[in-house]
């Protein structure tokens, strides 16, 4: 199991689709909801997912150590 998982803060996110561009496996864009999810937390690699994070033009998404 892994020992951190991303989480979106949804209020914050503007849809721009950028995570699941690079890390399709573990984000998706709600275009009916406005805002990106995390559908698989465990299921990229950290490196994939820090990526994301990095490329986030809200900084919206961070690690976290447990579900939330």
């Amino acid at each position: 199991m892994a020992e951190r998982i991303p989480v979106i803060v949804e209020e914050e996110c503007i849809a721009c689709g950028a995570c699941e561009e690079i890390c399709p496996e573990v984000f998706k864009l709600n275009e009916s909801l406005g805002f990106a999810m995390v559908i698989n937390p465990e299921g990229g690699d950290e490196a994939c997912v820090q990526e994301a994070i990095d490329n986030c033009p809200t900084q919206c998404i961070h690690w976290s150590d447990e579900m939330e």
